[in-house]
């Protein structure tokens, strides 16, 4: 089990990229989070077995069809016991 936070940033709300992470990351079977933050990013947090992790760090980078990423900052943390997730607003 791995816990890793992304902030993404480029054009990413208003694009549905909560929604579809969410849905993304519940289908993986990933704890954690997702939430819109002040400075026009997203800020998420998953946790679950490193190979459904990993994969929505990967999904991170190029997000869901009308987002525009510029950037992915990914740092690990350690598991806080996250069993489902949840969009936070």
């Amino acid at each position: 089990m791995k816990r890793t936070r992304v902030v993404v940033s480029g054009r990413v709300q208003g694009v549905f990229f909560r929604a579809t992470c969410a849905r993304l990351a519940r289908e993986a079977g990933v704890g954690g989070y997702v939430r819109n933050r002040s400075d026009g990013g997203v800020e998420a947090a998953f946790e679950g077995t490193n190979d459904a992790v990993d994969r929505m760090v990967d999904w991170c980078r190029n997000g869901p069809e009308l987002a525009r990423i510029d950037e992915v900052e990914a740092v690990a943390e350690d598991p806080v016991g996250d069993v489902s997730f949840r969009v936070v607003h």
